[in-house]
């Protein structure tokens, strides 16, 4: 056993400095052992949209590397114009509701809670190279596209228009598709489910003005823009009971526009907030770039705001012990293992309740458990082959 020059253990001193990290935690019934989460992150490695063996290998490794919760990537939700990629894995149907139910045994035989997360993405296209439709054939015909205005906007590209503004039918046949994923998610004993609505993709595109333009209930004021998502919120929970976790993502930053806003001031945010709660969120998961991104000219993030406004238990996530960006790091820039300082000063301070860990969960199954155990000297560095399902 290692020393410090302290004469304490080095395990006794990491035990010491990430204690906050290991506390046990409330998500509404959902009893947490840590405050450690698996992030969601899209690799597109469940062929046809069912996952495997191998997805159930992969998320219990996380699961016995010491995370508190798990939280799977998006699934598409049982509606025709959820998906914009086919290897995503679909939270409908019997054989990938069959290969989801081996990744929930697999992660609670290691006493470990997960929940799904549900996704849509609406307007947003395929991640498309040029000549990539041409490549799959004369008869090949895009995904439908709904989105609230028919706006669309690429990665630091304004939005354009790009379709027509959802009908009514539609939306009410998208409130519909998320409950009945839900529905799917508990009855092969998940949890609680994450409904995706931030980044620009479906719910997220109501939210935000950039996108929604609309002039009927679902458009205009901020109570009108928050309805599709309130209205799936409600139905999830009248259909899955108190005890199920629901959790909420969101982000002020969209893929469309980084500089994006939904909330320009507190009161704006405790008001989506309180709408949210109303519907019957548990737990909101604020996504930053960066942790370390504060709100409304304070010293405070996303997450912080969030929970002071809201009351409930808020989880932040954006380049933890990461140096890169997410983004940056997906166009090829490199990201190496970062200082966890400043994070669990703002843990101890009690900003947020808990932390999401993305690339360097992938990239070190074991991570909660090295953190703990004061092994950060061992974590890996970011490598993209991961992406690939390499190592």
């Amino acid at each position: 056993m290692n020393a410090h020059p302290s004469n304490k253990p080095v395990e006794a001193i990491a035990a010491e400095r990430t204690a906050k990290l290991f506390e046990p935690v409330q998500i509404g019934g959902l009893p947490v052992k840590n405050r450690v989460v698996m992030s969601p992150m899209t690799r597109t490695m469940a062929p046809a949209g069912v996952p495997g063996e191998a997805n159930a290998e992969y998320y219990r490794k996380r699961a016995a590397g010491g995370a508190g919760l798990i939280i799977t990537e998006g699934t598409w939700v049982p509606h025709d114009a959820a998906a914009n990629e086919v290897d995503v894995p679909r939270m409908y149907g019997v054989e990938a509701l069959g290969g989801w139910k081996k990744v929930v045994d697999a992660v609670h035989a290691e006493g470990t809670p997960i929940l799904a997360q549900l996704w849509h993405v609406g307007q947003m296209k395929q991640h498309t190279v040029d000549g990539l439709y041409e490549a799959k054939g004369a008869d090949y015909r895009p995904p439908r596209r709904v989105g609230p205005s028919g706006l669309f906007g690429g990665i630091g590209k304004p939005t354009t228009l790009d379709g027509a503004p959802a009908l009514p039918a539609d939306l009410d046949s998208i409130v519909e598709a998320y409950g009945k994923a839900a529905i799917n998610a508990k009855m092969i004993g998940f949890d609680g489910v994450e409904l995706h609505a931030a980044h620009g993709y479906l719910l997220d595109q109501f939210f935000w003005p950039g996108t929604n333009k609309r002039e009927d209930k679902w458009g205009g004021p901020l109570q009108n823009r928050a309805r599709l998502a309130a209205d799936a919120i409600a139905d999830i929970r009248r259909m899955t009971g108190p005890d199920f976790a629901i959790s909420l993502r969101i982000s002020q930053w969209k893929v469309q526009d980084f500089k994006a806003k939904n909330f320009n001031t507190p009161e704006e945010l405790e008001e989506f907030s309180r709408i949210m709660v109303d519907a019957g969120v548990d737990v909101f998961h604020c996504s930053t770039r960066r942790f370390w991104d504060t709100e409304f000219g304070s010293d405070q993030n996303l997450a912080a705001w969030t929970k002071k406004l809201s009351g409930k238990p808020t989880i932040t996530v954006g380049s933890i012990g990461m140096t890169g960006e997410h983004i940056d790091t997906l166009m090829g820039e490199g990201s190496n293992v970062a200082s966890l300082d400043n994070l669990l000063l703002l843990a101890d301070r009690g900003d947020f309740d808990l932390i999401a860990v993305g690339r360097g969960m992938l990239v070190n199954p074991d991570w909660a458990n090295k953190v703990r155990e004061g092994r950060i000297d061992q974590l890996n560095n970011w490598n993209p082959e991961v992406l690939k399902g390499l190592i």
